[in-house]
């Protein structure tokens, strides 16, 4: 078994609080991914679970074992660091062999745990080069194995793709994503990039400040984000926010523009309120109530993503900075005004700006099948 349970955790170095009371379950094989922006704590909570950090109140288990107190040695965790940590003057077969070696594992099992991980990371053209002598992609492989061949309870990967290149990032996704498919382990995975954790999770954990903003499915975030934080940081291109006020329990005005909304749960006529429309949400029409003055095109292939000033006002004259995701056809350049509808199915109500907490002011909408 290797769940990981976290309870009441916090970590301060000096006076900085930078974790505050984290409670988590992660579940046997399951891939979890901590996300958020930089400075929030997810690496110091994956250091924590590693051992490489001690916590300042709290415990943590691993397999229901309290592993709070024990080295880093002792608690069954292989980590995959962002800078790879190979040793620079030992070749691929010494950089996975030498930990073993160095704790006296006979060599038939060395040599047995080898083969394994160097057939399942298809390292055997590399065994005899060293690190400069090797991609950032391969690096990182390289990497990953140094953690199979330990068979641990948990892999605990810190940024591992933050140093490659686009198309290198793509393929390593891919190719985490089958060992995790095929080992069945825990996998904790910390990123800032949320196109990594929405395609590799099972679970996302949204961290801001040292806080759980909310935990669930990758759908189950982007379909119902507990608050504005969330809202515009899963998704891409994110979610446009917009200041409006409550009309009704199934309406809001932008602008001059009324707004059609999932019921409410919790609001007030003319209260202050932000309204979440994501780009893909929007659809262009010629008596559309919105209109986008474009800015800047941003052609990605197969659609292109419009940015610009939104507003409730026929000739956008004054709108709010926001985006519009279109096909690839459509035809438009900087300066270009552009009628838009949004799908009221798909609209997001928030309390307005002014609110630190930012709660989710529309009810919960059925999460699509994965």
């Amino acid at each position: 078994m290797s769940a990981i349970e976290l309870q009441a955790l916090h970590k301060r170095f000096g006076n900085t609080h930078t974790l505050r009371g984290i409670d988590l379950d992660v579940a046997d094989g399951e891939f979890v991914v901590f996300v958020g922006p930089s400075g929030c704590g997810k690496s110091t909570l994956l250091r924590l679970i590693a051992g490489l950090e001690g916590a300042s109140e709290g415990r943590i288990r691993i397999g229901g074992r309290d592993v709070t107190a024990l080295p880093a040695s002792q608690r069954g965790v292989a980590m995959v660091f962002q800078s790879y940590a190979l040793y620079p003057h030992m070749t691929v077969r010494q950089n996975l062999s030498f930990g073993m070696a160095m704790r006296g594992v006979p060599k038939p099992t060395i040599a047995a745990k080898l083969q394994s991980a160097v057939a399942l990371l298809k390292l055997e053209p590399y065994l005899e080069r060293r690190p400069g002598e090797l991609s950032g992609g391969q690096c990182q492989r390289v990497a990953i194995g140094r953690a199979l061949v330990q068979e641990p309870q948990v892999f605990l990967f810190d940024e591992p793709l933050s140093n490659l290149d686009a198309e290198l990032r793509l393929h390593l996704r891919v190719e985490i994503a089958a060992l995790h498919q095929q080992l069945g382990r825990t996998m904790v995975y910390v990123t800032h990039d949320q196109v990594e954790a929405m395609t590799l999770a099972e679970r996302i954990v949204v961290l801001r400040d040292g806080v759980v903003e909310q935990v669930g499915s990758p759908l189950a975030l982007y379909t119902n984000p507990a608050n504005r934080f969330v809202a515009g940081f899963i998704g891409s291109p994110a979610m446009n926010l917009l200041p409006a006020t409550v009309v009704d329990a199934t309406h809001v005005r932008f602008g001059n523009a009324a707004v059609d909304v999932p019921a409410m749960t919790h609001s007030a006529n003319g209260q202050p309120c932000t309204l979440g429309l994501r780009p893909e949400h929007l659809e262009l029409a010629s008596d559309g109530p919105l209109a986008l003055r474009v800015r800047v095109v941003e052609r990605l292939g197969a659609s292109t993503v419009l940015h610009g000033d939104l507003s409730g006002q026929a000739d956008a004259t004054a709108g709010t900075a926001a985006s519009l995701l279109v096909p690839r056809h459509v035809a438009a350049s900087a300066g270009s005004l552009l009628r838009c509808a949004p799908r009221a199915d798909e609209t997001q109500v928030f309390e307005d700006a002014a609110s630190a907490a930012g709660r989710r002011l529309s009810a919960e909408r059925p999460v699509p099948a994965a």
